[in-house]
């Protein structure tokens, strides 16, 4: 009688599960202001590869500071650069320096809230930590905290 009760018992539950939705993958999709933030990391790291001064400009706020640590001598100081330096850079072509296979740009979007986010970046040689910030329905970077990476 037990192996005829558990059966019973064991049926009703795979009845029961069967009729349950079945979990489905996530599928990771990036909304309109993702995508957005995205194409504006991009178009700062590919126009500096490129020499392309129209997508730098895109993606910077006219009052962009970019500052780097510097420790030399045991002292820190602080090196910046505005837009128009940054973008004086681009239109030098000093991005282009950089073999093409050698190019990375990995960007990642660590966090977003409203019109704030946090991306970083990392490029050949130096990793890049983004703010972008939504203006007027644009998403621009406003400042840019980098660090070059050790020599190999």
């Amino acid at each position: 009688m037990r192996p005829v009760i558990a059966f019973a018992l064991l049926s009703s539950f795979v009845a029961v599960a069967a009729g349950q939705p079945q979990p489905q993958a996530r599928v990771q999709t990036e909304d309109a202001d993702a995508k957005a933030i995205r194409q504006t990391a991009l178009d700062y790291i590919e126009g500096w590869y490129e020499g392309d001064v129209e997508r730098m400009t895109r993606a910077v706020s006219p009052e962009l500071v970019k500052r780097i640590i510097v420790n030399e001598r045991g002292a820190s100081r602080i090196e910046g650069m505005g837009a128009s330096k940054l973008i004086a850079g681009v239109r030098a072509g000093y991005g282009k320096d950089t073999p093409k296979a050698r190019q990375q740009k990995e960007v990642t979007i660590l966090d977003r809230y409203e019109n704030a986010s946090v991306v970083k970046i990392i490029a050949t040689d130096w990793i890049d930590y983004l703010q972008i910030g939504k203006i007027d329905g644009r998403w621009v970077i406003l400042n840019v905290l980098w660090e070059r990476k050790p020599k190999s």
